[in-house]
């Protein structure tokens, strides 16, 4: 047995099932050691889409497993493959995602006369990660048991592991450790003075409203929330990723919020006029600047495992404890009463619909939008790249269940829409997936429509052409800035999708989309509806 053996079957033990990377000569050792291990070797056409993959099975174990879903794997060679990732690694660190990046580097003997492609990959990547641990020799198991729990510790995020060659292919004696299970935070409810104070303001709230973001998602506090924001009449809005934590049919759900200033100018009245804000699992990473001290500290009870340090707003009441212990000891023995007597959440629930309506002249981004929610099953999985389509999607797209709308919060990273929504589709091949992406996004990716390809995945892209950057052209325009380096030529779409073996459409209204979207529900293999909108498309919009 090699260390690579006990990297792999630790990996293995944890419960990962799958690796996702490009495999170089420093990394052999490990990607057969994976394989041999029953974790199985995807092989992508770059890292950064690799590690979104990864990510996106990631997303799709957690909705079966919960907080207890293993982390993803995310494996790249010494030099350029290692910094190829470093957008994907400070994704996951930003977007809480837990992940396990192995890296291959030469041994540090050889590093003193040997430079080529070599350089300090942790120096690279301490500022981005967790942790940053360096294989050595008698000591892999108990690095492997550290690096796994810290990725999922609190809020999770990624941990980097560089294995020297000789560590990875050299004998061993060490012997394989199981992951250990342990209790955390997640499972133990705040108490003492603090939750006093907050249960005597939930007694007295008559306009009370909860803002849920990523970590009550990642702690599996779906249920609880939604059980207590019904029993006490509390309306509820979340972050991007908490989207779906609670059906958003519901009508005590307000949507998505973040970044979009038309959504803020109807929610954040509703805010002011509260009595009580409930912070659960509130994490302001995703929210725009708009979003600082927008309610007064002393109304505030914010529910959260780890102690907030970002500044972005201040709470009287704090509560450190797992979101959905602490919502059951919160609520204890009170008494429900009638909330918002004049009706404003269902009020500005009605307001939101109106704003983020399909086009008047019956065509547009919006419209897109609209028609496909339609169209999809209600358990379909969305994916969605960062520029103006995701932000207005994510007022309109509405999720019957938590994960159902992937997408960058926290880094707004683009070209990963792609490859978060092939990783959802490998790991669940039952579950509709629609990935939304705008045609700069897609053409920055473009190469995994050959991964989709080769694995099979019969997913539906959605592409919005407008020829433009256009969330920057218009907030170039906003600032009476020129016009500069933001539009580009272009892309005949659908033969693209031929070329790598799929079917692909052109898309300009909204008869031809259902019917196209249809169609593409009963292939087996990829389809891309281009549709094409023209630019300057969102004004207004978002």
């Amino acid at each position: 047995m090699n260390g690579a053996d006990i990297i792999a079957l630790a990996l293995k033990g944890a419960g990962c099932r799958t690796a996702y990377g490009i495999p170089g000569g420093e990394v052999l050792a490990l990607v057969e050691a994976l394989e041999g291990a029953g974790i199985s070797f995807v092989l992508a056409k770059h890292e950064n889409a690799a590690g979104f993959m990864a990510e996106g099975e990631w997303h799709a174990m957690a909705n079966e497993a919960g907080a207890a879903a293993a982390p993803g794997i995310l494996v790249a060679t010494i030099g350029p493959g290692m910094a190829n990732a470093v957008n994907v690694v400070a994704n996951a660190m930003q977007d809480r995602v837990p992940l396990i990046f192995l890296t291959g580097c030469v041994d540090g003997a050889e590093a003193v006369r040997y430079t080529h492609q070599v350089f300090d990959h942790q120096a690279v990547l301490r500022p981005i990660v967790k942790a940053s641990l360096r294989a050595e020799p008698g000591a892999i198991s108990g690095m492997m048991e550290k690096a796994l729990i810290l990725a999922m510790e609190g809020q999770p995020g990624p941990v980097h592991i560089d294995v020297p060659i000789s560590i990875a292919e050299g004998e061993t004696r060490e012997a394989p450790e199981g992951f250990p299970r342990l209790q955390t935070l997640s499972e133990t409810a705040a108490g003492g003075r603090a939750l006093e104070a907050a249960r005597a303001r939930l007694r007295s709230a008559t306009r009370p409203v909860m803002i849920a973001g990523v970590d009550a998602l990642n702690e599996g506090a779906a249920q609880e929330v939604e059980a207590f924001c019904r029993r006490f009449c509390v309306p509820l809005i979340t972050t991007y990723k908490a989207k779906g934590i609670v059906d958003e049919d519901d009508p005590i759900c307000l949507g998505g919020a973040g970044l979009s200033p038309r959504a803020d100018g109807i929610l954040m009245p509703l805010i002011e006029a509260a009595d009580l804000v409930l912070l659960a699992g509130y994490d302001p990473i995703e929210m725009r600047v708009g979003w600082r001290d927008r309610w007064a500290a002393e109304k505030a009870v914010e529910i959260t495992s780890v102690l907030r340090t970002h500044g972005m707003h201040r709470s009287e009441t704090t509560l450190i404890g797992g979101i959905a212990p602490t919502l059951v000891a919160l609520g204890q023995d009170i008494e429900p009463r009638a909330t918002w007597a004049d009706g404003e959440p269902a009020s500005a629930r009605e307001a939101l619909s109106r704003a983020f309506a399909p086009e008047p002249d019956g065509w547009g981004p919006a419209t897109v939008f609209h028609v496909l929610r339609d169209v999809m099953p209600r358990t379909t999985v969305a994916t969605a790249d960062s520029g103006a389509h995701r932000i207005l999607l994510s007022q309109i797209w509405r999720c019957a269940m938590p994960r159902a709308l992937l997408q960058s919060s926290g880094l707004c990273t683009m070209a990963c829409a792609l490859p978060l929504g092939a990783g959802h589709k490998r790991a669940r091949p039952d579950a509709p997936v629609i990935v939304f992406v705008g045609d700069a996004g897609l053409e920055m990716g473009l190469g995994e429509l050959a991964t989709v390809r080769d694995l099979k995945l019969p997913l539906i892209v959605v592409v919005l052409v407008d020829a433009s950057l256009a969330l920057i052209e218009l907030k170039q325009r906003s600032s009476q800035r020129p016009n500069a380096g933001v539009d580009f030529g272009e892309t005949d779409f659908p033969a693209v999708a031929a070329a790598f073996g799929g079917a692909g459409v052109w898309v300009e209204d909204a008869a031809t989309l259902r019917r196209e979207a249809q169609a593409a529900l009963g292939r087996d293999s990829c389809t891309l509806l281009a549709c094409r909108i023209g630019r300057r498309a969102y004004d207004g919009k978002i």
